[in-house]
């Protein structure tokens, strides 16, 4: 359901849905009592607030339309939008498109049209959710400015945010928090006696606070809940220690989003890392997606495209060494498959590289697409039968084998093409130097025999 107030309102609601019931300051979690309730309060993101950016002299002016803002889970999105409202004096209208469906946002967009002199900020969390219809329907009112729009996405817009609605949106994108930035929010919501932890009277070190900022991987939401934890387990007037840390993190999951960005942005990590020959990175990548509850297979089938993408001639083994690689996950499965799959990563990044298979493909298609179609020779036609060989099919057709490296001299296309190139790494090399000698071979048949 959505929630509905005025922007001047405090406290900010936690990051919970917006139907949770209130909760008393106490028993909030200090991820939502900790949340900023000012522009200068925001954490990080200094390219995107300094006093010389975009997005703060849109606030100053209260000129700015509709936002999306674009980043991982705990960057401040959705703290960044209530902000906004709050420091236009807007009524907020929070929704969860996990949680709404059409009926609720056709009659949000309906009240806001009977109120048209009253600034409606419309904060749409996880917006990506929405199907394209849902989307459309906020078109008009956005466009005519009866709501101003925030979205909020962990998903890259430009995939799942429909052209219209992206056109008229300024997209902001947030970077995750550095390790130093949240670890300096942690020790004030340590000390923070109000809003913060402070009363309890807990310690933690520098270190400390440095780790469990580390773990988070920049989500300062989910520092902020590993903080609590640990302090809240802590003996009395006691203190966080590394070994609480390090207790806590064997049994965390590390943030990768198998089916958004992170499935999408670490794949693309791996297979570079392995095109560019670096099996360090590329062992890193591949670890962080199988830790991260990424299936196996994906990555096998990744492999295996680019053993022959990016190895092909240069190594043929890398083919069979990512196939087999493949078949291991469909037999073995987790964990045991990470051995084949950590072999076939090592031995595609240290295999060398040759794109002239893709050349070659793309020569291929683009000769088939574009140019004439060409005619088998009739030499070449299948000869079979009776039928066939009385119309001449295969004939002056001469057997390969009965020349010298078997190579005959004989045109295989009536306008001969040259697609294939091949390059200088691994085996290529020795491929060049073989193809150079065929065609020189058939060159000098050619010429004894009369022909071309």
């Amino acid at each position: 359901m959505a929630e509905r107030r005025t922007g001047a309102e405090a406290p900010l609601p936690g990051f919970g849905p917006a139907d949770e019931p209130a909760l008393p300051p106490a028993r909030r979690p200090l991820a939502a009592r900790m949340r900023p309730r000012a522009l200068a309060e925001v954490v990080g993101h200094a390219a995107l607030l300094g006093p010389d950016a975009l997005l703060p002299r849109l606030l100053r002016a209260d000129t700015f339309g509709s936002l999306l803002f674009y980043g991982p889970p705990g960057c401040g999105k959705t703290t960044l939008a209530e902000v906004i409202a709050a420091e236009t004096k807007s009524e907020v209208v929070r929704v969860n498109a996990v949680l709404s469906g059409t009926a609720e946002l056709r009659e949000v967009l309906a009240d806001a049209r009977r109120h048209p002199t009253r600034k409606t900020v419309l904060v749409v969390d996880e917006i990506h959710r929405f199907n394209k219809s849902q989307q459309d329907l906020l078109l008009p009112d956005v466009e005519a400015g009866v709501v101003r729009l925030i979205g909020c996405t962990t998903h890259n817009p430009g995939l799942y945010v429909v052209p219209a609605l992206l056109s008229r949106s300024h997209l902001f994108r947030l970077d995750p928090l550095s390790v130093d930035e949240v670890a300096d929010f942690l020790g004030r919501a340590l000390t923070d006696g109000e809003r913060g932890l402070g009363a309890l009277g807990i310690k933690a070190d520098a270190d400390v606070l440095r780790q469990v900022a580390e773990m988070a991987g920049g989500d300062l939401r989910r520092a902020l809940n590993c903080l609590e934890t640990l302090v809240l387990s802590a003996p009395v007037l006691g203190s966080v220690t590394p070994a609480a840390v390090a207790a806590f993190a064997r049994e965390r999951r590390i943030r990768y989003d198998d089916g958004g960005d992170d499935h999408y942005d670490t794949a693309s990590a791996f297979i570079k890392s392995v095109r560019g020959g670096d099996p360090d990175a590329a062992l890193y990548w591949l670890f962080v997606m199988l830790e991260g509850g990424e299936e196996p297979r994906f990555i096998a089938r990744r492999l295996v495209i680019c053993a022959s993408e990016d190895i092909g001639l240069a190594d043929s083994r890398a083919l069979g060494v990512a196939t087999a690689a493949f078949q291991a996950c469909e037999l073995v499965g987790m964990p045991e498959c990470e051995y084949a799959l950590a072999h076939a990563t090592l031995f595609l990044a240290l295999s060398p590289k040759s794109n002239r298979t893709t050349l070659a493909i793309a020569a291929a298609k683009d000769a088939v697409r574009h140019q004439p179609r060409q005619e088998v020779p009739l030499a070449l036609k299948d000869a079979h039968n009776a039928t066939n060989k009385r119309l001449g099919q295969g004939g002056g057709y001469r057997y390969s084998h009965d020349y010298p490296e078997g190579i005959s001299g004989q045109d295989y296309l009536a306008r001969p093409l040259s697609l294939y190139h091949p390059g200088d790494a691994g085996a290529e090399a020795a491929i060049a130097e073989r193809l150079a000698r065929w065609r020189g071979l058939k060159a000098a048949l050619k010429k004894r025999e009369g022909g071309p």
